[in-house]
């Protein structure tokens, strides 16, 4: 399971949130998130949203995203799931389409080999969407770690807008695998969407 949106949806939280829910039912959970999850995707994270000199091409930085993501899945998330545990993950390759995608120019088909050669094509069986709008996703960045941004928090508005509009896009064209989450109520309104969602989909699963 895999949590997106732009930033300051509160994705992180309700990623924490679910994991939680879910150990709760006696389910063994995986907590994880990207870029990162493992020592090596995590030096490739702060490389990212730290990054040296005048920063990344677009380019480099979907090659860099791609490199942790083949890390964390074949150290961490695989192994989880051959495990029988449930993997419950903060951002995941559709961040990839919507940031370096999306917003950043490169086209689909390239990020999505780029997947199958690094991480051998691997999915999600679920992907929730949480959305806000803009004001408030600004009012909690604000508020988050005293208004300090990393280097993709703090790309222009433009670019940010084309990152949502990929999401939405990505969203309605795999309906089977992604759930539409309206993230401006409380964590707890939040969660209880989560939640009435993933029931549902299990249902649909028996």
């Amino acid at each position: 399971i895999t949590f997106e949106g732009g930033e300051g949806a509160g994705k992180s939280t309700q990623t924490r949130l679910l994991a939680e829910a879910l150990a709760e039912r006696g389910i063994q959970v995986e907590l994880t998130r990207e870029p990162g999850g493992t020592a090596g995707a995590e030096a490739i994270r702060a490389l990212l949203l730290d990054p040296p000199g005048d920063g990344w091409g677009v380019r480099a930085e979907a090659l860099l995203f791609a490199a942790a993501r083949a890390d964390h899945l074949a150290r961490r998330i695989v192994p989880a799931l051959e495990a029988g545990k449930w993997v419950v993950c903060d951002r995941f390759l559709d961040s990839s389409r919507a940031y370096q995608g999306g917003a950043g120019g490169l086209a689909d088909a390239d990020l999505m080999e780029l997947h199958r050669i690094g991480s051998g094509g691997i999915l999600p069986d679920m992907t929730f969407l949480i959305e806000v709008s803009d004001d408030i996703a600004s009012a909690r960045l604000a508020s988050r770690d005293e208004g300090r941004m990393d280097a993709i928090e703090g790309r222009d508005r433009t670019y940010h807008a084309k990152v949502g509009e990929t999401f939405r896009r990505l969203a309605m064209e795999a309906p089977e695998r992604f759930v539409r989450i309206d993230g401006s109520g409380s964590l707890s309104q939040t969660h209880g969407l989560v939640i009435a969602a993933l029931d549902r989909f299990e249902e649909l699963q028996r």
